[in-house]
């Protein structure tokens, strides 16, 4: 891509980061030391993206644990991969059954928003199949952080008391093991407090020790069982011991010349290609401007109501993804936008807190790779004496009879992490991310489109202020967009506000390979982001 190093348009105290080596960049500098270290120590870049995940889990528990799920894209053997290491909802659970209970969703804490976790399974199978060093060794650096202490972040700080209030009214068995480990009564870990959590520790060597069979079939899921079967939850032994994690081919669209890669469903990545399929057709010349930004969101749009019809399990639903992301359907989507705020329902193709990092290596290997619990600590549960928060995922499965995302037993939901990838002519330009719940497909459209349509450097990318769709005619605005943009965007008959800090528009990274095949890094000014280079 031609960018200017030297130029920087938008409030930022980071410069773009260069090296040779390796490279690793997330949203915690001490995870990002973790990745390095690995790669340091003869690990190669999938070695690295296991060590900084899972230190990840111990420094950022506020986004993810030892209960994510977990996705990944990745250039090994020179061609891209994709891993998807989502868990499926407990055999036993289902829409009929919830309802029985007086339920009419999936609660936001307790057992039936919990999914089987795919993080532990998803390390060990990239250790297995492409890492270098022995899954052991990469995860030492988490089980460091976890049994001697670390200090919090001032991010994760934030985050941590906003959860300690949300939580407060938590009460019943199942949650008295969140309280004990991330309660702290109320007072979460200022920044620069230590953190211990010897549980955690205990769990990750196990992990290690096993390739993870320790998690899924052996002392570890018999904890797991045993306080499920205490406080009414519904995993079982078959539960646990049937995941693993399902290497996939990642789904594309071409933008003006760059191969655009997201992970395929039952993941979300789809919606920014469906809205990056529509804009491919117009041209544009601001980055800020009404017109750009009107004709983003209405893709986006598109893209999310395409998303919610289609988007679950492949297992159990057929999905046209060829059909979706054809030309032809674009070009039928890009003409339903017009000059003013529309509502879209999804087209008819047949017709026509989450964690992100990124690596790479002297020796040609990139990872993409995406971690969450889904909503900030997940469920509220605690499995007692082993440290692993259990997700939120099942929040995302649809309550609609018959739906293709229906909660049922054994399905995986619709699930938002995405991790991106691009290439230029079968070559690869690296991995970059948006995290953030919905956030993350409009972060990727944004990020790509500053770098691709307006010659922004990769820093430069990350800074730009962004926006939000939140639903309906509604779009959010960070502060320090353009008064103006946002008030001509309003007289097309958007909803718009300005967002009072910029927490809520994503925190993303990029790794890209330069044309003199060294490595670029760059890393977001709204997290605690890190990039570490050799």
């Amino acid at each position: 891509m031609n960018y200017d190093p030297f130029i920087y348009r938008y409030t930022s105290s980071r410069n773009l980061v260069y090296g040779s080596r390796g490279m690793v960049a997330t949203s915690n500098p001490l995870a990002a030391a973790a990745g390095m270290d690995i790669l340091k120590r003869g690990g190669n870049a999938i070695d690295a993206a296991i060590a900084t995940a899972a230190a990840l889990a111990v420094v950022e528990p506020i986004s993810n644990g030892l209960g994510s799920d977990a996705f990944a894209i990745i250039w090994n053997g020179g061609r891209l991969h994709g891993i998807n290491g989502s868990g499926r909802s407990p055999a036993s659970l289902s829409r009929k059954m919830l309802k029985s209970k007086g339920f009419d969703g999936v609660p936001r804490f307790g057992w039936p928003a919990a999914t089987v976790p795919g993080a532990p399974g998803t390390w060990a199978e990239l250790s297995s199949r492409m890492g270098r060093v022995p899954l052991a060794e990469a995860l030492a650096p988490a089980v460091e952080y976890a049994r001697g202490g670390y200090a919090v972040s001032v991010n994760v700080s934030r985050f941590w008391k906003r959860a300690c209030r949300e939580f407060a009214g938590l009460v019943g068995a199942e949650h008295a093991g969140w309280h004990g480990l991330f309660g702290h009564g109320g007072n979460a870990p200022e920044p620069g407090e230590l953190f211990r959590s010897p549980d955690m520790a205990r769990t990750i060597e196990a992990i290690g020790a096993t390739d993870s069979a320790d998690f899924y079939s052996g002392e570890t899921a018999g904890e797991i069982i045993k306080f499920s079967d205490l406080t009414g939850g519904f995993f079982s032994r078959e539960d646990l011991g049937a995941f693993k994690p399902e290497w996939v081919r990642p789904i594309r669209v071409n933008y003006k010349g760059y191969d655009v890669w997201e992970m395929p469903p039952n993941g979300q990545g789809i919606v920014a290609l469906l809205a990056l399929n529509i804009l491919s057709g117009f041209d544009f010349s601001r980055h800020d401007s009404p017109d750009t930004v009107h004709k983003q969101v209405e893709a986006l749009k598109m893209g999310f109501a395409d998303a919610a019809r289609y988007v679950a399990d492949p297992s159990s639903a057929d999905m046209p993804i060829d059909d979706l992301l054809s030309a032809s359907y674009a070009e039928a989507r890009r003409n339903e936008i017009g000059s003013g705020a529309s509502s879209f329902a999804s087209g008819d193709p047949h017709s026509g807190g989450t964690v992100y990092l990124c690596t790479a290596d002297g020796e040609g290997n990139m990872v993409s790779y995406i971690q969450s619990n889904f909503r900030g600590f997940g469920a509220g549960i605690v499995a007692p004496g082993s440290g692993i928060s259990f997700n939120n995922r099942g929040l995302c499965f649809s309550f609609a009879p018959g739906h293709p995302n229906e909660l049922a037993g054994g399905r995986r939901p619709y699930n938002t992490i995405m991790p991106g990838f691009i290439t230029k002519d079968g070559a690869p330009l690296g991995p970059f991310g948006v995290m953030g719940a919905y956030m993350q497909p409009q972060g990727h459209v944004q990020v790509v489109m500053n770098c691709v349509d307006f010659g922004m450097n990769p820093q430069e990318a990350l800074d730009a202020p962004r926006w939000q769709w939140t639903g309906n005619l509604g779009v959010s605005f960070e502060p320090g967009f353009s008064n103006s943009a946002v008030r001509s965007i309003g007289e097309m008959g958007h909803d718009v506000t300005v967002a009072s800090d910029s927490y809520e528009f994503g925190r993303g990274q990029i790794v890209w390979r330069t044309q003199s095949g060294g490595l670029i890094g760059a890393t977001e000014p709204r997290t605690d982001g890190c990039v570490e280079t050799w």
